[in-house]
């Protein structure tokens, strides 16, 4: 299974490696990653898969809303099934 993680907020150092680190500790696997940043702004969408978690999905999307806030940043985490769901209506 996968998640889609996106990232959006003012630029500034190390939001790629802090969210990523936090993948990394809830046991997701970063499978592609796009980035972009202008005129101040940073902007990512993560794939990470997520087979291997370390609790609920649940608990580890709003560990990386609670990151998100602390830092400035809107991030957003959404299941695999929801974009499948959505495509089958």
């Amino acid at each position: 299974m996968k998640a889609v993680i996106t990232v959006t907020g003012r630029d500034s150092v190390g939001i790629s490696a802090g969210v990523s680190t936090l993948c990394a500790f809830a046991g997701a696997n970063v499978v592609d990653i796009t980035q972009s940043g202008s005129s101040g702004y940073f902007a990512m969408i993560m794939i990470v898969g997520i087979d291997s978690l370390k609790g609920s999905f649940s608990d580890f999307a709003d560990r990386l809303e609670a990151y998100g806030k602390d830092h400035g940043l809107i991030v957003s985490t959404v299941h695999e099934d929801i974009f499948n769901t959505m495509h089958h209506v």
